[in-house]
């Protein structure tokens, strides 16, 4: 006799409309490569990598094993005081994959964790070179950095703003957002060239504002994904490198989304020839299994910090959290990381990717609502024109048809996002793109 369903009562879900959920409940119970199986057996494909995280598909057998193996072996050590094996594998492992000479890993449990690490380590190292000063931090307008209050207040998402307001960080602003839905709202395969600069009223009023002396560091997605998977103008990343050296401002990737391999190489920092200050990374480091995430900085922030007369025993960053490297998510993180190699999952993304970018515009552009599509490395976003008096809500539909014909997208305000996992094939690929393009005429 099978045991009851549980309850779904004491479950307060995350970034979902709970009451329409109980109204009409998703359950996943089993997943194996790219398809989920709901409660009621209904065999799903999964278009989002769950949210971006199982970039090489579900149940994958060298990661469970390696999970398993380590749970037999060290299942939990503290990170204070104390180092795991593990731990320094993945730190190891995770430094060799960053670009550049970020090579110190700080780590946590998720990118919201991350983002405000990479704050609070800002702080720290402009303080420790005599400019504790700098306490501005400056965002982008509908950026996404997490939801812990640090990451709010540096993103720029209005709805996850709103009701904490008192909350966040004092001294922060934000840039323009990169999007330009009149001249490039069709963007297919490569970043839009921009006829004007959009950096200009950093330079100009935000920086001028605060005073560029003021500023301890810029945050950005090098595309925005939670949003809806917006691209910035060829250069844009590349000015703002010139803008933050020229200032002695620290420059931050928020790679939660992009790191790992979506655009095909290892950080979204590699595609565009850009070396940040720091990167945050979290979600496709242990392809989704479990949470892990973390910061990785350049050697100049962690000699900065460590340059210093207090005694040994002396605590050099007073940051870190329970979980920080547990020796269970470091174990599936460096199987992961051996996954990408022998599945050789950074170009079958960069091959993939092409195929969904030519489906989605091919299938999609000019259906009924449709105003602008854009596609790059393996992630594509549909956007629909919006219904002022309901924000959201056709994406939304469109997002439930879709399930109901055996299909996961992903609702973003206004938009349909597609991000499979590097292993999706092309016959995947068309179904998913078959399926949203239905799902919009039905839903128009």
């Amino acid at each position: 006799m099978s045991a009851a369903a549980p309850s779904l009562d004491p479950l307060w879900l995350p970034f979902t409309p709970n009451r329409h959920f109980h109204q009409q409940p998703r359950v996943m119970v089993k997943a194996d490569g790219m398809h989920f199986t709901t409660q009621d057996g209904q065999q799903v494909l999964d278009g989002i990598s769950s949210l971006w995280c199982v970039v090489a598909g579900h149940n994958q057998a060298p990661i469970n094993e390696a999970i398993t193996r380590q749970l037999q072996t060290l299942d939990y050590a503290t990170a204070f005081q104390f180092g795991s094996d593990r731990a320094f594998e993945a730190a190891q492992r995770i430094a060799a994959f960053a670009p550049g000479d970020l090579n110190k890993v700080l780590l946590c449990s998720s990118g919201s964790e991350a983002a405000d690490t990479a704050i609070k380590l800002a702080l720290a190292y402009h303080r420790a070179r005599g400019q504790g000063h700098r306490q501005v931090f400056i965002g982008r307008e509908r950026g996404y950095h997490g939801v812990g209050l640090g990451g709010m207040s540096v993103g720029g998402i209005p709805g996850n703003r709103k009701v904490f307001g008192a909350a966040m960080l004092p001294r922060v602003d934000h840039m323009r957002f990169i999007h330009d839905p009149l001249n490039h709202a069709y963007i297919h395969g490569e970043m839009p060239e921009w006829a004007e600069d959009p950096l200009l009223e950093l330079e100009q009023r935000i920086l001028p504002l605060h005073d560029p002396s003021n500023v301890a560091a810029i945050f950005v997605e090098p595309i925005a994904g939670s949003a809806g998977w917006y691209i910035p103008p060829k250069g844009y990343l590349q000015r703002l490198r010139e803008i933050c050296d020229k200032h002695g401002i620290l420059l931050v990737f928020d790679e939660v989304i992009t790191g790992f391999g979506r655009l095909g190489t290892p950080f979204a920092a590699d595609y565009v020839g850009v070396v940040p200050d720091m990167l945050t990374f979290a979600k496709g480091v242990t392809n989704g299994v479990i949470p892990l995430g973390g910061v990785v900085c350049r050697e100049h922030i962690h000699a900065a910090i460590m340059h210093t007369d207090a005694p040994l025993h002396a605590i050099e960053f007073a940051h870190g959290y329970t979980y920080s490297g547990h020796p269970v998510a470091c174990a599936a993180a460096v199987a992961t990381m051996d996954l990408f190699v022998q599945e050789d999952l950074l170009a079958r993304a960069a091959a993939a990717g092409p195929l969904l970018g030519d489906a989605v515009h091919a299938a999609i552009k000019g259906l009924p609502n449709v105003v602008g599509i854009r596609s790059l490395g393996l992630a594509a976003a549909v956007e629909l024109a919006p219904n002022p008096s309901a924000p959201g809500k056709k994406a939304y539909e469109v997002f439930l048809d879709c399930l109901a014909h055996g299909v996961l997208v992903r609702s973003a305000g206004d938009n349909l996002v597609l991000a499979p996992a590097y292993v999706v094939t092309p016959a995947q690929i068309a179904q998913m793109v078959d399926t949203l393009a239905a799902a919009i005429k039905r839903q128009a």
